[in-house]
């Protein structure tokens, strides 16, 4: 009897090693501490705070591996074209586009958290009421003209 004990004893041993940890992966603690260090400093700023913002952005931007900085740099264009009352910003270490201080879409490079795809999302602040059911982000693998009057179109909504 005291064998099988033992055995059961290794046996549960091994399983609970085999288990992956859960919890927060790299990329989100560090979007985490960057958040945390972006209202820390936006509590500091004051009047400059527009201007900071986007010099922060431009900076996450070029950080940005490519295709990824193409990407954001043509967005960053697009979204202070189409909707100029838009503060740029950075969120959790992207580069966002906020309202009254709430942002209002980001853009998230694929580098980020490793990730197939780009993604362009709105917040629950931008006016994209649409029925029950619609879109809130969109995956984005390359910007064509296309996709570029659609987004323009999108930021004019949500700007309501």
């Amino acid at each position: 009897m005291s064998e099988k004990k033992r055995t059961d004893k290794v046996a549960r041993g091994t399983t609970a090693t085999s288990k992956k940890p859960k919890g927060f992966t790299d990329e989100e603690r560090a979007a985490m501490k960057d958040r945390a260090r972006e209202l820390k400093a936006e509590a500091g700023r004051g009047p400059r705070a527009d201007q900071q913002g986007e010099s922060d952005v431009l900076a996450k931007i070029a950080e940005m591996p490519e295709p990824d900085r193409a990407m954001a740099k043509r967005l960053h264009a697009i979204i202070t074209t189409s909707a100029p009352a838009l503060s740029p910003r950075t969120w959790y270490g992207m580069p966002a586009y906020a309202r009254e201080g709430k942002v209002l879409c980001f853009f998230q490079s694929a580098q980020k958290f490793k990730s197939r795809y780009a993604t362009f999302g709105f917040s629950d602040s931008a006016n994209l009421d649409d029925g029950a059911m619609w879109p809130t982000a969109f995956a984005l693998k390359d910007l064509t003209p296309a996709e570029e009057a659609r987004i323009a179109a999108l930021v004019k909504k949500a700007v309501g």
